[in-house]
This record gives structure tokens, C-alpha cells and sequence, in this order.
């Protein structure tokens, strides 16, 4: 049996008109697939405005996704916060980005940068705000804590303790120290007019007179007779008369009497023994508990208007310029910051641990990223999302128009087969 192409070829002449009808389904085919494809692909972004004609609107203007890029940001921002962007997710991001290392290099990178501009700035803002800091902190804070604090039993109890162990008991006045002090208190304190006059003070009759009367009745046996016979009272008024009338010469006597007594060095060697060691042990715990409570009295009652005072008699502003100043060139400041910014990103590691869940979840609300997908997606001008999508799935969206093509080619290819087999 012969097949139907070599029947026709056999028996009919191949003119071009009768070639051509059993060519042109695969070509025009092919044409219409291909050209019908990339039309619609087009028209997926084309045209990008609305056409009208008369005042009527022409169908499919603007194109597909110009027409409903509204919606079509709404289904991309539902799709990214859904699916990609969920609150573990950004927990786990967040975890990444806030690893201590990272969070180290960035408190280290502020600290460093904070250090800088004090070394640079010239603005005097630093130091005011310096400045007012040590005020509040010496002249507010500080009396209200102190006047808190010395409320309680055990207030400075351990270091005025050690205090009076370490300095006030051990301590005792050298030979040298003790010299010193024995001629300053016989020149200054007691010299030999002070003694006089002390003296003339001291025998006034009515003291004179008592003496006398305390003589003549406690003195028995030789002193009974001499204090009887003679007496003191004369002997006590003519020494009164002899610092009065004579000055100088008395003055000279009391010193003549100080030299002979050895009293600079009786004075010396007292000021040498004068130590809280030597003291029984009830003496010594009784003026420690007197020492303590007397320091706490006095913080109580005067403390804070004595810091207060202090406080205003501070030129602040200077001294926060000379803290800063040391600051800028203090070795100790620049060597800590590695230390001080690892404390510190521990210290939030802790905290982000604990409460970072609840942080993302109040922090996607003030974020707000789906609007600012759905705002970003809108303000894209059309032929910009044409770019984009193009650039991604160019060679994806050639391919189905070389699809097309086929396809329509292959229709065509048995539109003629058909018409053979006819």
C-alpha cells in the first residue's frame, strides 16, 4: 500500500502554490506562537498609563501589573512577613547581628569615638556637663545618702575601726617630733609671762585665803607649829605683789625655774610616753566606740551642710576641665576600653537573653516593615518593576515565548499533516 505523500508526490506536479499550502501552517504557526507570547508578556507591564480613545477607556491599559500593583505590594509584603521575615526568624537575626564580638567592636567603636571627640572638641559642653554632674553628685546626692546611711548602727563602723587601729593607736610622737612640740608649747603656750599671769589669777584673796585655812588644819607635828606660827598667807600675798610690780624680773625667775626643773625635757619625755598603747584595753575599746559615735553624731546633725558648703565653695568648672584633661592623656582610660566594652556587651547579652523575644515582638509594630514593603512597592514606577522583574527572570520569560513559537510551529506542522493525510 503506498503512503499518502508519495501517492500525491507521485501522481501531481509540486507547483509553489501547492508547496506553500502545506508550508505556511508550521511558519505562520510558529510566527503567531512566538509574537502572541511576548505580546502578552509585554503586556503584563505595557502600557504603563491608561489609553483612552473618545473619552473610552481602552481594554487592558495600563498593563497587568501596573493595574494592580496595589495589590500586588499587599500579596508581596504577606508573602515576605509570612514566610520570610517571621518573628523567630528576625529573632534569630537579631541573634546574629547582636553576637557579643559584634556587639564588643561596636561599644568599642562608640567608646573610642566618644574619647576622640574629647580630645578634639573645643566646645566647652563637655565640661559644663561635667561640671554640673559633680555638683548635683557633691552637693545633692552625696548629703542625701550620707544623711540616709548614717541613720544605721554599723555606719563607717569597719573603717573608722580600722582607722583608729591602724593610725590613732600605733601612732606615737617621735624624739625629734616630741622636742618640737615641748619648746613650741614652753615658748607659745606657756611661756614665762603666761605663767605669771596665770598665777596672778590664780592667788586672789579669797584663794589665798582658803589655802592659808587648809594649811593651819591639815598640817600636824613640825608643819602644824610652822603653818601656825608663820602661815602662808603673807608668803602667797607678797609672791602676788612680786609678779605684779615686777615684770620682767618675775618673768625672768619663772624661766630661771623652768630651766632648773627641767621642765622642757619632763615635757619631752611625757609627749614621748603620751601613746593610746599604753592605755588599759576597756580605755582603749571605750574611746574607739566614743570616736565612732561621735563621727556618726556629727554626719548626722552637720554633715550635709557641711558638704553642701563645700560644694559652693568648688570652682566646678575648673575642676571638671582638669579631669577631662587627664582623661584625654590618662593610659589607664585608653587600656580599659576593651575590658569596659566586653562588660558591657555581656552585660546586654544577659538582658537580650531574658527579654528578646519580647523585644522583637514590640519591635515589628515601630518597624512597621510590611507597610514599608507595601509603601516601597507602590512609589516603584512601573517601567522601573518592569526592569527589576526583567532582570530577574529575563531568560525565564524568553524561553516561553520561544515556547510559543514552538508550539505554534508544531500546530501549524500537523495542521499540514492533516491536510496530507485529506
Amino acid at each position: 500500500m503506498l503512503h499518502p505523500l508519495s501517492f500525491i508526490l507521485s501522481s501531481s506536479p509540486l507547483d509553489l502554490p501547492t508547496l506553500w499550502l502545506f508550508i505556511a501552517p508550521p511558519v505562520v504557526g510558529g510566527v503567531i506562537g512566538y509574537f502572541t507570547n511576548d505580546i502578552a508578556i509585554k503586556m503584563l507591564f505595557r502600557p504603563y498609563q491608561t489609553w483612552y480613545v473618545g473619552g473610552q477607556k481602552i481594554p487592558f491599559t495600563p498593563g497587568l501589573i501596573p493595574r494592580n500593583q496595589e495589590r500586588l505590594a499587599k500579596r508581596i509584603s504577606d508573602t515576605i512577613m509570612g514566610s520570610l521575615l517571621t518573628p523567630e526568624e528576625l529573632q534569630n537575626l537579631a541573634r546574629r547581628l547582636l553576637e557579643t564580638e559584634r556587639v564588643q567592636a561596636a561599644i568599642l567603636w562608640l567608646l573610642k569615638l566618644g574619647l576622640d571627640q574629647i580630645q578634639t572638641d573645643k566646645n566647652p559642653r563637655a565640661t559644663k556637663v561635667l561640671a554640673s554632674i559633680l555638683h548635683d553628685l557633691f552637693g545633692q546626692s552625696l548629703p542625701r545618702l550620707l544623711k540616709v546611711l548614717a541613720r544605721r548602727e554599723d555606719f563607717l563602723e569597719a573603717q573608722l575601726n580600722q582607722i583608729f587601729d591602724q593610725v590613732l593607736l600605733e601612732f606615737q610622737l617621735s624624739d625629734e617630733q616630741a622636742t618640737k612640740l615641748a619648746d613650741w608649747l614652753l615658748q607659745v603656750v606657756l611661756p614665762p609671762d603666761v605663767i605669771r599671769q596665770a598665777l596672778i589669777d590664780f592667788l586672789t584673796d579669797r584663794n589665798i585665803q582658803v589655802i592659808d585655812e587648809g594649811f593651819r588644819e591639815k598640817t600636824s607635828g613640825t608643819y602644824w607649829v610652822v603653818a601656825n606660827l608663820f602661815g602662808v598667807r603673807n608668803a602667797l600675798t607678797r609672791l602676788r605683789t612680786f609678779f605684779l610690780d615686777e615684770r620682767d624680773e618675775s618673768n625672768a625667775r619663772l624661766a630661771e625655774l623652768i630651766g632648773a626643773l627641767s621642765v622642757r625635757q619632763r615635757l619631752k619625755e611625757w609627749l614621748q610616753n603620751l601613746a593610746l598603747q599604753n592605755l588599759p584595753v576597756s580605755t582603749v575599746r571605750q574611746l574607739r566606740k566614743t570616736l565612732r559615735d561621735t563621727v556618726r553624731t556629727y554626719i548626722q546633725e552637720k554633715g550635709s551642710d557641711l558638704l553642701q558648703d563645700l560644694s559652693q565653695s568648688i570652682d566646678w568648672d575648673n575642676l571638671a576641665t582638669v579631669i577631662l584633661n587627664r582623661l584625654r592623656t590618662s593610659e589607664a582610660v585608653t587600656s580599659s576600653l576593651d575590658v569596659v566594652s566586653l562588660e558591657l556587651a555581656l552585660i546586654l547579652e544577659r538582658y537580650l537573653e531574658r527579654d528578646l523575644e519580647s523585644l522583637v515582638a514590640k519591635m515589628i509594630p515601630i518597624l512597621n516593615i510590611d507597610q514599608v514593603i507595601i509603601d516601597r512597592v507602590k512609589a516603584t514606577a512601573p517601567k522601573d518593576l518592569e526592569a527589576a522583574i526583567n532582570g530577574i527572570v529575563k531568560s525565564e520569560l524568553q524561553a516561553i515565548v520561544n515556547l510559543g513559537g514552538v508550539l505554534g510551529f508544531l500546530i501549524g506542522l500537523f495542521q499540514s499533516a492533516s491536510l496530507l493525510i485529506r
